[in-house]
Parts: C-alpha cells; sequence; structure tokens
C-alpha cells in the first residue's frame, strides 16, 4: 500500500527551507576563507541539524494524524525500517514504536 498523499499546511516551509540553505553555505564560505576557529561551530551545527530531524519525524509520529513510518520514509527516499531504526527508539513505557 502507497503512502496517500497529505496536503501541506504551511506552504512557507519550501521557502523558509531555500533561505536555511543559502545561510549555511555562505557560512561555509566564510569559514573556508580562513575563519577555522569556527569550523567546530559548524560541526555543532551539524549535530543540531541531527537533533532537530528528530524533533520533526517525533511530531509527526505524534501528531494528532499520525503520520506512519512508512510516510516519513516514502518523503525521506528510505525504506521504512530505516526510518524506524534512526528516529524510533523507544517510547519512555518502554514499549517500543
Amino acid at each position: 500500500m502507497s503512502p496517500r498523499p497529505r496536503r501541506r499546511a504551511v506552504v512557507e516551509n519550501d521557502e523558509f527551507a531555500a533561505f536555511t540553505r543559502r545561510i549555511i553555505r555562505a557560512y561555509a564560505r566564510r569559514v573556508a576563507a580562513g575563519d577555522i576557529e569556527a569550523l567546530a561551530d559548524m560541526v555543532a551545527l551539524s549535530e543540531n541539524l541531527d537533533a532537530a530531524i528528530g524533533e520533526a519525524v517525533t511530531g509527526l509520529r505524534n501528531h494528532r494524524r499520525r503520520y506512519s513510518w512508512e510516510e516519513i520514509a516514502a518523503r525521506l527516499g528510505i525504506t521504512r525500517q530505516a526510518a524506524h531504526k534512526r528516529w524510533g527508539g523507544e517510547r519512555r513505557d518502554g514499549t517500543g514504536d
């Protein structure tokens, strides 16, 4: 069964993501121009982004519509199992997802 398409509630996300990508590329150019001290900050940004993705996936899973692992994985071009392995973890009650 293929994931059913869902209507996007917030259309500004595409523009916001494009803006964010431009900022990150500009930051990389500034670091590449000789600011070696900022390299560690860029790595920290990467860690923050990974944590934010996890938060987004958790929110989608807990949303009142409760997006399935299949729906999330389809948007990312990965398998349902890979998505669950990366972001599934265990619930606070220890039952898993």
